[in-house]
């Protein structure tokens, strides 16, 4: 393979000075036969190889493959030198052959077209010439132009200055027709502003429309250089001076409105009215209704002394409300005690005497004592604080409604704060020096309209707690409707859509129905206290306990009370406190002197409360109904015993029977006890015939008549227990006979159906 490479290069590239690079067979489609191409380039001289290797680098670099059009053109060609393709040098002087030819045909195709060039050079040479012409041609008209051009700019410049002089004189006439439009006020608002009358509703609203054509000329946003214009500084001048004046003419008016309101004479009590009603401010906030565009403007004009004027309305209010709430509470007072003779002042210090010397076990709604001045068991008292409590709310709403919209409170309580800020530096305050200083600390800020509102009606507390008071003195139980007529109202008022809440009146009923709650629970405590130290005294003419009557009293009237109210956690709780107070009472009876039997006491006590519970059906007092029943029965079971055995002896005999039998004595071994022997129990069984028997029941029975109150009918309950006990006992009797005495024939005198119609007939003799 060598010697054929070297061979290859010898024939093809040697005479070229070339080496052969790279042989490549071509085969053409559709036929076997294949062509040899040979690659090959000059070799380079041999004192620079480095310098030729890197050109022959360089060289295969920028070597660029054949295109399709060449490559057929090289297979075309060598298809018809097919012959010669084998003999590289007869294939190499055919191809410099046809290359001479080549070179002949086109030196004598350039020679033949010689006159052509020529002419086509005289054409170029004419164009030329031509276009010299065409170049001078432009110099002239340029020239030309020149001048015109300067002409057009020195006219351009012309027109801009033309264009701005009149844009200039536009926007001046456009800022003096601003000007002398909007800081133009018409005379008849001048004339207005200045001579303030607000005598009249038409004078009103004149005023309200220069003040809102005085604030518009005011508010006009202009430049800070157009202020220097004297007649500009002028009108500005003059407006503040109009401005001044209203505002100081204003509130001085609006002021002795405020004054004369507060000065209004209440009307007299004199005549007896019918029905309860709170005064009516209707006719003040008309009168004042009309000034309210007016007040809203003093407040965007000057907020300092728009800030005093809720303080002078309330101070002056003030005085007009206290004496209408006092009288409005006289006359409440007046419907809780009756028209009776003597003053109001007589009956309420009557009543206070009477309260600080009655007990409250003493002062029952039924007990005769104090019975004169407790109307219908307290319900006027539910009717007249209801009806107060009605009148007040509109009253208090209607004031809150006025207010907030006569002085736009509809603020918050920040805007509020930087206000009395400003006043307190910049204004001087027209609160009289006469006034208490406020008592509240700035920090504790409240909601404007309650603030306003709690120092216009700030008797109306003080007022509704003295009438609680005397509400506490007509009935001993008044706390409890007190409590729940409050309750509902409070209730009634945060559940009305159609109500505006008001929260100073809310605050005021929450402390009412605070101090209402406190009252309600010292009365239960003291109830409490007094129950369970109350000393029962020796003679008891009614069975049933003070303290369990009262009990009952309470519990009655409470939930007739409560029967509509909402709540009743409150008075579940003084319900149990009360039961377990009572019980405390009745249990105490045990270490008592009494010349009656006491479980017999305790028994018609606890008796009592079982069935008076039964009754009322109360859910919180379940488990004391049923600590009742077992209290009755258990002390049921002891007056039983109390009450003896009438069989006495022999119940002795068979106790000492069941003693020895407990000892370890054999039960057929206790008849050869001497004490104990069928002799013994024949003599005990011998004195208790059934005729005694009858006699001792019949005795027994008229014992258990006089010992009980009829009130009760517990007579036929302890007889019934008391026949279960003593069949029982017979029962006993008759099993240890035959246990211990078996086959000696004892048995008692009388049988049991004998013993059943000793008590059938005893109940049916007493019927």
């Amino acid at each position: 393979m060598a010697s054929l490479w070297s061979s290859l290069e010898k024939d093809a590239c040697n005479p070229q000075k070339k080496r052969l690079l790279e042989t490549v067979r071509v085969w053409k489609s559709g036929k076997m036969s294949s062509i040899l191409c040979v690659v090959g380039r000059q070799r380079p001289p041999e004192d620079g190889k480095d310098t030729a290797e890197t050109e022959s680098q360089e060289e295969l670099s920028v070597y660029q493959e054949m295109t399709p059009k060449e490559a057929a053109d090289v297979l075309k060609l060598m298809e018809e030198y097919k012959p010669l393709v084998n003999n590289s040098v007869a294939f190499a002087e055919q191809l410099s052959n046809n290359l001479h030819v080549l070179n002949e045909a086109n030196l004598r195709a350039i020679i033949s077209s010689e006159k052509r060039v020529t002419q086509l050079m005289s054409s170029i040479d004419e164009a030329l010439a031509e276009v010299a012409r065409v170049e001078e041609t432009l110099q002239i008209y340029d020239e030309l132009l020149g001048s015109v051009k300067q002409q057009m700019d020195h006219i351009h410049r012309e027109n801009s200055l033309l264009h701005r002089i009149i844009s200039n004189k536009t926007r001046l006439m456009d800022e003096i027709l601003f000007l002398t439009t909007h800081l133009n006020l018409s005379r008849e608002h001048c004339d207005a502003l200045s001579q303030a009358d607000l005598s009249s509703p038409s004078r009103v609203k004149a005023c309200i429309a220069a003040a809102e054509a005085l604030s518009g000329c005011m508010n006009i946003q202009i430049q800070p250089g157009y202020r220097k214009l004297q007649s500009v500084a002028e009108q500005l001048i003059m407006f503040e001076t109009l401005k001044q004046n209203f505002e100081n003419s204003f509130i001085n008016h609006i002021t002795s409105i405020f004054k004369l309101q507060g000065n209004a004479q209440v009307p007299a009590l004199g005549q007896p009215v019918n029905k309860l009603s709170a005064p009516s401010h209707g006719l003040h906030h008309e009168e004042l209704v009309p000034y309210a565009p007016l007040m809203a403007w003093l407040r965007n004009a000057n907020p300092v002394l728009f800030y005093n004027l809720p303080k002078v309305y309330a101070q002056n209010l003030r005085r007009l409300y206290d004496r209408e709430v006092e009288a409005f509470f006289e006359q409440a007072k007046t419907f809780l005690l009756g028209r009776r003779k003597g003053g109001l002042q007589e009956r309420l210090e009557k009543l206070m005497v009477m309260g600080s010397r009655q007990p409250a076990l003493c002062s029952l709604p039924g007990s005769s004592e104090g019975q004169e001045d407790t109307p219908g068991k307290g319900n006027v008292i539910k009717q007249v604080l209801g009806q107060v409590l009605r009148e007040l709310q509109p009253l208090c709403t209607a004031e809150q409604q006025f207010i907030e919209k006569f002085f736009q409170l509809s603020q918050d309580a920040t805007e509020l704060q930087v206000l009395e800020a400003s006043a307190t530096e910049g204004g001087a305050s027209m609160a009289s020096p006469e006034d208490p200083p406020c008592t509240k600390p700035q920090s504790q800020l409240e909601e404007p309209t309650t603030q306003l509102l709690s120092e216009i009606f700030s008797c109306l507390e003080p007022e509704l707690r003295g009438f609680l008071e005397v509400c506490s003195k007509v009935h001993p139980f008044s706390c409890l409707q007190v409590l729940v007529t409050l309750n509902d109202s409070i209730f009634e008022m945060l559940g009305s859509s159609s109500t505006l809440r008001s929260s100073f009146l809310n605050t005021v009923l929450g402390n009412m129905r605070f101090l209402a709650k406190s009252r309600f629970n010292k009365c239960i405590e003291t109830l409490c206290k007094e129950i369970e130290e109350a000393k029962m005294p020796s003679k008891m003419k009614d069975r049933i306990l003070p303290s369990v009557s009262l009990f009952e009293e309470f519990v009655n009237f409470s939930e007739e009370v409560f029967r509509t109210a909402r709540q009743r956690g409150d008075l579940h709780e003084a319900h149990l406190r009360l039961a377990s107070s009572v019980f405390s009472s009745i249990n105490s009876l045990s270490s008592a002197n009494l010349k009656v039997n006491t479980d017999m006491v305790m028994m018609e006590n606890f008796h009592h409360i079982h069935c008076f519970l039964c009754q009322k059906k109360i859910h919180c007092l379940e488990d004391k109904k049923r600590e009742a029943k077992q209290k009755y029965s258990e002390h049921m079971e002891k007056y039983v015993k109390y009450l003896g055995q009438p069989l006495e002896k022999l119940n002795h005999f068979f106790e000492g029977v069941k003693a020895r039998v407990a000892q370890g004595v054999k039960e057929e071994e206790v008849s050869f006890q001497l004490a104990y022997s069928k002799q013994e129990l024949r003599k005990v069984i011998e004195k208790y015939p059934g005729k005694e028997v009858k006699g001792a029941l019949e005795t027994l029975y008229r014992k258990i008549h006089k010992d009980l109150s009829p009130e009760e009918n517990l007579l036929p309950v302890v007889w019934h227990t008391m026949e279960q006990e003593f069949i029982h006992q017979y029962q006993e009797f008759e099993d240890l006979i035959q246990r211990c005495y078996a086959g000696s024939g004892i048995a008692m005198d009388f049988t049991m159906e004998e013993l059943l119609s000793y008590f059938n007939s005893i109940t049916l003799s007493t019927m």
